[in-house]
């Protein structure tokens, strides 16, 4: 499993040239432009009424401001804040990518990864905005990888290197600009079987910090071999620098462990346990996790439950919910705490308060696991 080095070469030079850039998602998001987007706005990837799929450009009070097809089911976006461009990724084990400019001042991009590699869903810009990192799966070795991709050349595959695990989920940039955690989910899949589960006995959860710039593992850490069944799959980084992670419990019912947690490069899982257990409660499955705009709360969305847990980051405590049936998609947002996305479509913004502040309806339509939020 080579490190391309030309990945690193391009790398250097689209970070000198990074400096000279203009913030094009500014005047992207800017209200007075002609772009039918501002601030505020989401994106998502959605089933519509029709069957077919699409990632859609939506406004909090109801309206759909852009739509672009998609082959297949979509899963998360990447938002690049340099360049103003989103990237939709198809949902494990799918092995297409849809590029698309926020402003539609450029034509979509289609890429796909190559024929013995796969998506898992996710990915993430360099700070610069010229790379993209996406969670991927050889489906020779099995082994996880983060393929990487020129956001300035058509989005041609220029390296790889590995996530020190199986199954990688979502990746992160983290805050240093430099460190990518990685959520290896530890479950071993192929793409011959689909979305089969293979290993759930021998299965390894790990996260990882890789230094993005040269693909060497700077930390990494296990789950422990008694909740080892618990699969790490979704990141965010708090205020102070701590790691968040939801969790998905592939072991049985009755012994469903807590499934939200944090770690630091230097500092090792930590498990929240609420003084009345909510495993079970949450169905074994945290399908998203978000930051609030001021950095102290975590919200971790639990769809199978139709619920939103709201963590303290500070007291390292549960602090209220919200129901939502079938909520997954989840962000934070200024001025309103949190919106969420349901399967049912529903969007719904709340504060952790139990305040609940708006909801819009679009008829038909069915939101994917994610929700991202412009600006």
């Amino acid at each position: 499993m080579a490190i391309d080095r030309r990945h690193f070469l391009i790398g250097s030079t689209l970070s000198l040239a990074a400096a000279s850039a203009s913030n094009a998602f500014a005047g992207v998001l800017d209200e007075d432009a002609d772009t039918g987007v501002a601030p505020g706005d989401l994106v998502a990837a959605c089933r519509r009424p029709d069957g077919s799929y699409s990632v859609v450009v939506l406004s909090l009070d109801g309206m759909v401001l852009r739509e672009l097809p998609l082959e297949g089911r979509g899963h998360d976006i990447a938002l690049d804040r340099t360049s103003g461009q989103a990237v939709v990724f198809a949902r494990r084990p799918g092995s297409f990518a849809l590029a698309f400019d926020i402003g539609d001042r450029r034509e979509p991009v289609l890429f796909t990864t190559p024929a013995n590699r796969h998506f898992y869903g996710h990915g993430t810009f360099s700070r610069d905005g010229r790379l993209l990192y996406a969670t991927e799966h050889d489906n020779e070795t099995r082994a996880g990888l983060i393929g990487v991709y020129d956001a300035t050349g058509g989005y041609k595959r220029v390296g790889e290197f590995p996530t020190y695990g199986i199954g990688p989920h979502e990746a992160i940039l983290l805050a240093d600009g430099k460190t990518l955690a990685v959520a290896n989910g530890g479950i071993e899949t192929h793409i011959e079987t689909g979305r089969e589960k293979l290993n759930l006995s021998s299965m390894q959860p790990s996260l990882a910090f890789v230094d993005s710039t040269t693909g060497r593992l700077v930390s990494q850490h296990m789950q422990r071999a008694d909740i080892h069944k618990l699969s790490i799959r979704h990141l965010v980084q708090d205020g102070k620098g701590a790691v968040w992670f939801g969790c998905q419990w592939e072991g049985g019912d009755a012994e469903t462990p807590e499934l939200i947690g944090c770690a630091g490069i230097d500092k090792p899982l930590r498990i929240i346990e609420p003084a009345t257990p909510m495993g079970s409660t949450l169905a074994g499955y945290i399908g998203a996790v978000a930051l609030s705009p001021d950095g102290r709360l975590i919200a971790a969305s639990a769809p199978r439950a139709g619920r939103i847990v709201y963590v303290d980051t500070e007291k390292f405590a549960i602090a209220g919910e919200t129901l939502l049936v079938d909520s997954c998609g989840i962000t934070g947002a200024p001025r309103s705490g949190f919106v969420m996305t349901s399967g049912l479509g529903v969007v719904q913004t709340d504060q952790p308060d139990h305040t609940h502040l708006t909801t819009a309806t679009f008829p038909g339509r069915s939101f994917d696991n994610h929700l991202r939020i412009l600006g």
